[in-house]
């Protein structure tokens, strides 16, 4: 259908979108008598409390300024006590809880608000803790995805190995725990690993185990019985550890295993993350049986600075064509991602470049654009990403781990924590030849139900667009964007990043986007927005990002601004997609180059009360918005029915 802007616009974002100046303190009357020595005392302590507050919002400005052009969220821990350290990251893994800074008294949470934050279509457990993602893996017909696991509380530890599967990576079974911390190897800790599919269909897991110790070693995992098509039973090599830290490395950084690739000298491959100071590392390893290992004399990569690489990924992506690629390719038409999550930033790095088989090395295509200081797999809430390649559909698919940023003591009222993103296929992207294109698997489209159709429809500056659906918490939606530029003066600053004050922060092009999550009065809402430096795309630079500031009344969650650069073309108009799921907005711009998810805790915008509307807090251009709006249904995640028949 198409709306009426005439009918539905409404006037004068400021007053939504900004946040109202604060009236100008009256004057105070001269006061004719000598004040007591008590009176000063009191000024000079209050003047002092002004400064030291004064002094902490400019630092924390500065601070969001240095941040301004990345936009990623990023957490210190230098100046935080062992004693007040998030969880893991005295245990030698990145912090899994959120740092005191959000430790706030709670929100006056309602069993209605918990419930609603729930997803519908995104995997989770059915209760308590879960981080990130092991092993995913194609057998016999089913989707198997493994994930760190606390079976007695909504808080990390204890980490098993969790275990569902599914037939098509939407619907999902929880099946048993496949491995817990049992002996000396892993009795800490059964952390992350990866699956390596060998000749023949035999299945092999390498992962962390935290020692009773505290030591990091990887160990080696079978299935039982290979025939059973959902791998239930789990078998520890009798003789782990297979791998402990070498000469030079510390014990605790040393961890989390990628898929194995072979050469053709028919050894394979096995990279693991590391550090040395603040260079942070990929080490290699070559072996024939999983069981005996030799170290490479280089490393896979290294880039100084960068801190402790986790969850490193390396496959290759054709760069001619469409489909995935299995781990083990290596053509002339092929470049190799090397990805690292960064331990001191909590963020996701990738970069493109050749790797050369003859000493296992990779060097980047772009120098200024390496791990860790160039390219994000996703800008927003995410981290500890890992890859498998689906042989049934050829393609490579990419999980990513969803944290909460609520506290621990909502997590436990709540009784969960954490969920994973819908997959993505990954692909080269062919047009820029620089970066990935991520997209939501396709399967995503089966729990599309009815849809709404938005032509051409006219934002003004400073205007808003309801767009009336019968519900807005479960969406799948696609929104292109065609831009008029008026001759008028523009206001604001120029500046063309995600920037601190977010969608509030007007410029002559932008920002303007969906409102998600935003009840009617606005009073809650999460912008998904453009900003761009001039009209002429193709040789303008285009900010993508998401702005929560305004997404939540809670004061105890985290609600920060994400957004980086996307390239757009001549010929291509602005465009994104985006999954709203609960408490989940995944957001794509571009055909997947930029990719944010965000994690929001509205008080207000939930269940009925969900809206969603267009726009544009530009001052120098009016917006056409042309849109496509599915309404999606849950999808089924439940135990596994063993008492029936598959």
């Amino acid at each position: 259908m198409e709306a009426n802007p005439s009918h539905t616009t409404t006037p004068h974002l400021d007053h939504a979108l900004q946040t109202p100046l604060l009236n100008h303190p009256s004057r105070v009357n001269n006061i004719s008598h000598r004040p007591s020595r008590g009176i000063f005392v009191i000024l000079l302590s209050i003047v002092f409390l002004v400064s030291l507050v004064a002094l902490i919002m400019i630092q924390g400005q500065n601070y969001m300024e240095n941040l301004e052009n990345s936009n990623i969220e990023i957490t210190l821990f230098s100046n935080i006590s062992k004693q007040e350290l998030p969880r893991g990251a005295a245990q030698g893994v990145s912090a899994k809880s959120n740092p005191p800074l959000f430790h706030k008294v709670s929100y006056n949470w309602t069993n209605a608000m918990f419930s609603w934050q729930r997803t519908a279509f995104h995997f989770q457990p059915q209760n308590n803790w879960m981080n990130d993602p092991d092993g995913p893996l194609f057998h016999m017909g089913w989707y198997h995805l493994f994930y760190q696991y606390n079976p007695d509380s909504a808080i990390w530890g204890n980490i098993s190995w969790g275990h569902a599967v599914s037939r098509d990576m939407i619907h999902w079974f929880y099946l048993p725990i496949a491995m817990g911390p049992d002996t000396w190897y892993d009795i800490n800790g059964v952390w992350t690993g990866s699956a390596t599919i060998l000749p023949g269909g035999k299945i092999i897991i390498l992962y962390t185990g935290d020692t009773n110790e505290y030591v990091q070693v990887q160990n080696l995992a079978y299935p039982a019985n290979l025939s059973d098509p959902l791998l239930l039973d789990w078998v520890k090599y009798a003789g782990n550890p297979v791998l402990v830290p070498p000469p030079g490395i510390g014990p605790k950084d040393f961890r989390d295993p990628t898929t194995g690739w072979i050469g053709p000298d028919g050894k394979w491959r096995v990279a693991i993350g590391s550090k040395k100071g603040k260079k942070g590392i990929s080490l290699v390893y070559t072996t024939t049986d999983f069981v005996n290992f030799e170290s490479n004399d280089h490393y896979l990569h290294a880039v100084p600075g960068t801190g402790m690489w986790e969850c490193v990924d390396f496959y290759p992506v054709s760069i001619s064509g469409s489909r995935g690629l299995d781990t083990s390719e290596n053509e002339p038409n092929v470049k190799h991602v090397l990805k690292a999550s960064m331990d001191e930033t909590r963020v996701d790095h990738y970069a493109l470049g050749t790797y050369f088989i003859e000493n296992d090395t990779w060097v980047p295509d772009n120098p200024l654009e390496d791990v860790g200081i160039g390219l994000v797999l996703d800008y927003g809430r995410y981290y500890a990403s890992k890859t498998f390649y689906d042989p049934e559909k050829e393609r490579r698919i990419l999980w990513g781990w969803i944290n909460e940023t609520d506290t621990e003591s909502d997590d436990l009222r709540k009784g969960w924590a954490s969920l994973q993103t819908i997959p993505r296929t990954v692909l080269f992207d062919s047009k820029t030849g620089t970066n990935l294109l991520l997209w939501p698997v396709e399967e995503v489209e089966s729990l599309r139900l009815s849809s709404d159709e938005f032509e051409g429809v006219v934002v003004k500056p400073g205007s808003v667009v309801p767009l009336n659906i019968s519900l807005a918490t479960q969406l799948d939606m696609f929104a292109e964007f065609e831009i008029e530029t008026l001759e008028s003066k523009s206001i604001g600053k120029n500046n063309i990043g995600c920037g601190s004050g977010g969608a509030t922060n007007r410029s002559a092009f932008g920002p303007f986007g969906l409102l998600a999550i935003a009840d009617d009065t606005l009073s809650e809402q999460t912008p998904i927005y453009f900003r761009l430096s001039n009209t002429t795309l193709g040789s303008s630079t285009t900010f993508f990002c998401v702005d929560e500031t305004r997404s939540s009344k809670a004061a105890d969650v985290a609600k920060p601004i994400y957004g980086s650069k996307v390239p757009v073309l001549s010929d291509e108009k602005l465009s994104m997609r985006v999954l709203v799921d609960h408490s989940i907005i995944e957001s794509f711009a571009q055909g997947g180059r930029t990719v944010i998810t965000s994690r929001v805790y509205p008080t207000e915008a939930i269940y009925g009360a969900a809206r969603l509307f267009l726009f544009n807090n530009a001052t120098g251009i009016n917006i056409k918005a042309t849109l496509k709006i599915w309404q999606l249904s849950s999808a089924f995640i439940r135990p596994f029915p063993f008492d029936q028949s598959q």
